[in-house]
């Protein structure tokens, strides 16, 4: 398998910083047109692991790196991005934030557009250090998912680095069976999450790029089409990271809805790619498998498309 980061064409770490300070969602506007709308999941737990890894004589945090590493080659050519849940790695304890940190670093070797997904929503002083931590320093990403439920005051400390070109993904109506529970809820005759749509919305106008993509994008699952519908008309300069396809259920033609007029969506499938090799392949070739399952989602997606 091919190693990613020499596909970075040889640029500089500092011409790489200088990319990664322009408006994140602009920049991965232009990968989801070069490439697709994928973005690969790196939820990454040890039962997920090939056999020969699990095996093998290395760490813990070399076996999960490696893992990880194996799937970015194997995709990094038919990715817009990449997104790691960081329970996947805490709950690992230090060996596995430190796969974590490995796998960002890698990440940013390749100049790919790295999501962290910690969904962080608490009092101002505490979401500023969660903004320091996932925006600076060892664990830095390129975007953030964050939880608005808590008001503007728990995303307000994020905003000096919207302006040096980060981003978030807002939750606003997810993909989990009990997502209803509060969000369905009506206020004045609309439901919660038409509400927080609009809210977070008008947080996201002082950041608006050339007139198009604001810094402040939102999370919407693949099997909430008819309700994206109305999020979009109140979110007009949001990106939207879409989940909820594959081993959730959803498939290219639930998320072609969000796809149809505009390219301003990332759709994520995590255990549909990096667990693809299970029962075919448990060697040093695991990778190929979330190859071809990252090509067949390509294919899934795109062929409802006009594009």
């Amino acid at each position: 398998m091919a190693n990613c980061a020499d596909k970075s064409n040889g640029k500089g770490r500092g011409e790489a910083q200088q990319r990664r300070s322009a408006p994140v969602f602009d920049r991965l506007f232009v990968r989801v047109s070069d490439t697709s709308p994928i973005c690969v999941g790196l939820d990454t737990v040890y039962g997920y692991l090939p056999e020969y890894l699990k095996n093998a004589d290395m760490s813990l945090e070399d076996k999960l790196f490696t893992f990880n590493k194996e799937i970015i080659d194997a995709t990094c050519d038919i990715a817009a991005c990449f997104k790691l849940q960081i329970a996947c790695y805490e709950a690992e304890g230090l060996s596995g934030l430190r796969a974590f940190k490995r796998t960002l670093d890698y990440l940013h070797e390749t100049d790919a557009i790295v999501i962290t997904d910690a969904k962080r929503g608490d009092i101002s002083s505490t979401a500023a250090q969660y903004a320091r931590a996932h925006f600076s320093g060892d664990f830095e990403s390129d975007i953030l998912t964050v939880n608005p439920y808590m008001g503007e005051d728990a995303i307000s400390p994020y905003y000096d680095y919207l302006m040096e070109g980060k981003g978030l993904f807002v939750l606003i109506k997810t993909s989990n069976p009990s997502a209803g529970d509060f969000q369905n809820q009506l206020i004045e005759g609309r439901p919660l999450y038409e509400h927080v749509a609009q809210r977070v919305s008008r947080w996201g106008e002082e950041f608006i790029s050339h007139g198009r993509f604001s810094a402040i994008g939102a999370v919407v699952g693949c099997n909430r089409a008819e309700e994206f519908t109305r999020i979009k008309r109140l979110m007009p300069n949001a990106f939207f990271l879409i989940p909820g396809y594959g081993a959730q259920g959803g498939t290219g033609k639930d998320v072609a809805a969000f796809l149809a007029e505009d390219r301003n969506c990332v759709v994520n499938s995590s255990r549909g790619i990096i667990c693809a090799h299970r029962g075919k392949c448990e060697t040093e070739n695991f990778a190929s498998c979330a190859r071809e399952a990252a090509m067949e989602m390509k294919r899934d997606i795109m062929q409802w498309l006009d594009w």
